[in-house]
Formats: C-alpha cells, structure tokens, sequence
C-alpha cells in the first residue's frame, strides 16, 4: 500500500518552504556558517523537528521555526532549500506543488533585501520545476505577529513578481494571540493587484476566524480551518462561498489542534459539503510526505479511495493557475484518475 500512495499522483496546495528543509542540509549549513546549537538542548533534530515525546501543541510546533531562522545564511542557503524541497515533492509524485514562503523569516538572519530573497526563491523554483518535472507556483506569506508595513512590502514585491510565478499572498502564523482584521488593507490592495488569497484560519482560533478570512479578507482558500464545525452557520457561509480548506491532518494533531487523529474532523468536513484538500503543511518538522497524508487519510481516517481521488482533483481545481492552465492540468488528472 506504501507503493500505492506513493504512485498516486498528487497536487498540493499548503506546504511551506520554511517547513521543508532536509535535516541533513540542516547540518551541512551549520558546519559551512558556524552554527552552534545551545548546550543542553539535545540533538538538531529536536529543535527543527517535532518528536514523539514532546508535547503536541501550537506553543511547541511554532518553536520549531525560531531555530530554522538561524539556516537562512547566504544566497545559496536559500536556493538550495529551495530547490530540495521542490525535488523533494517531485520524488513523492506530486505533479503540482503551490509552494508558500516567508521572505521576512528567509532574510532575517543576514538582514538580505525582501526583494533579492524573493528572487532567489523565485529563480530557483523555476529551474527546480524544469528539472524534476513539476508544475509549481509559489505563495508569499507573511505573518499576523509582525508589522503590517512588512507585510505590506511583502504584498506588492510578490505583485510584481506574477510573472515570475507568485501568484497568491497568504497570512500565517499565530492565529490564537494575533487577529487578522489588521491586514484587510493589505490584502484588500493585493487582490486588487491580481494576487489569490488564502489565509490560516479555524486551526488555533474558532470558527469565527474562518468567517473573517472569507467574509472580511476576502480568502478563496483556508490554511487548515478545522474548527469551522464548530459553527454551523460558518459552514453554510464556506458552502455558499465555495471556500476551500487546505487540510493538514498530521500537522493539525502535532500542533494540538485536535487531541488524536482519530478526533480529526476530515471526513465530518466532507459530510457537511465542504470542500477539503490534503496537504502537508511542514514535511520536514512533522517528518512526513504528502503520500503519508494520503495513506493516514485514507487508513486511519476511513476515506474511500474514490473521495481521496476528488480530493486530489479539488486541489487542482482550487489551485491559483490561470483558469487555461488549470483546466489543462486538470484534464491531465482527471484521465490518471480514471474520473
């Protein structure tokens, strides 16, 4: 069954460069630049990666990313990672990969401009594509806890990097202490200037949250958006929008959102007519490919392998393409899929 998942073909809407860098590269940048770990905090991987005894909470996965920032060093750094994490997706068989990055957190370390940060990763996804035969499209991110004139520079850098495959601007970070309202302006004036929306809600805030991405941001997509059960009328808001969720099963359950996977709401979002993709947020720190998604989904979650299949579709459907490249692409699948 592992040959199975890993044969399906796939397309990927939420995965994020930060959360995808190879332990080993992890430690061939710490020897080149110098960097040490803290005494007494055990080995790298404890720092980037989550482990079984840890506590599973939002607290503890978002730490994870304090130690990544100390990676980003140099131009080649950057363009390495991501490279690997496009190859990466390309041996799990996804055949498109929307990749989202935060060009805040990649230049922080060196000071580097947001704007050569964003080349770098733009230049090297593009030749990565090529290479190991992958559709991809990036996603600039930014992040609730931090200014909104970062992410307002953010914002209109990735606008005028459309042609060079930005094509959506998304929000992260710590939804349970930072709202969102706060950057309406910022994303109001990036769909205007032609990029997609999508934005993390519903995973570490209630339901409300997903109401105010949709309603007030003006998301087409929700990073996880779990929680939205918790309101019935924010699941008929997301029906009539046709909101979709980008849905991360191993994530939400490390991050504490749900207390198992067997409480993961996957399929009650499915029965209420939602429309739900899987992806892996963070392969890196949860250790994980998105065939494993697909595998838990459908072995411990219970579902049928002909819902995997309109779920995999949904993702292309619900990808940020332009509308002749993604009926294209979905022509392509829906022939593999046998839909």
């Amino acid at each position: 069954m592992e040959d199975f998942y890993r044969a399906f073909p796939k397309a990927e809407l939420h995965r994020h460069l930060e959360g995808s860098l190879r332990l080993k590269t992890m430690l061939d940048i710490a020897r080149a630049h110098g960097i040490t770990i803290p005494f007494g905090t055990g080995p790298l991987s404890s720092l980037v990666q989550v482990q079984g005894g840890e506590p599973f909470t939002y607290q503890n996965f978002l730490a994870k990313f304090n130690t990544l920032r100390m990676f980003y060093r140099s131009p080649e750094v950057i363009y390495r990672v991501t490279r690997e994490a496009v190859e990466d997706a390309a041996r799990d068989n996804v055949r498109y990969l929307e990749l989202r990055f935060t060009p805040v957190a990649l230049s922080r370390a060196e000071r580097f401009p947001l704007h050569d940060v964003m080349d770098w990763v733009c230049g090297s996804a593009r030749k990565a594509a090529q290479e190991f035969n992958i559709q991809v499209a990036l996603i600039a991110s930014v992040n609730r806890h931090e200014s909104v004139e970062l992410a307002e520079q953010v914002a209109w850098l990735a606008a005028e990097r459309r042609e060079c495959g930005i094509l959506g601007l998304d929000l992260a970070g710590n939804e349970a202490d930072f709202p969102a309202e706060p950057f309406l302006g910022v994303f109001r004036e990036a769909k205007q200037a032609g990029l997609r929306l999508t934005i993390h809600a519903g995973e570490w805030g209630g339901a409300e949250n997903v109401r105010a991405a949709v309603e007030t941001l003006g998301a087409e997509r929700i990073g996880h958006g779990v929680r939205v059960l918790e309101d019935p009328s924010v699941v008929r808001m997301a029906r009539e929008h046709k909101t979709v969720f980008e849905v991360c099963v191993t994530s939400n359950y490390q991050s504490g959102v749900v207390k198992s996977l067997a409480d993961h709401p996957l399929m009650r979002m499915l029965s209420a007519g939602l429309i739900v993709t899987l992806a892996t947020d963070d392969p890196s720190i949860s250790q994980i490919t998105l065939s494993d998604e697909y595998r838990r989904a459908c072995e411990d979650l219970g579902m049928p392998q002909e819902t995997l299949k309109q779920c995999t579709l949904a993702a292309v459907e619900a990808s940020f393409l332009p509308q002749f490249e993604k009926e294209k692409l979905a022509a392509k699948f829906r022939k593999e899929l046998a839909l």
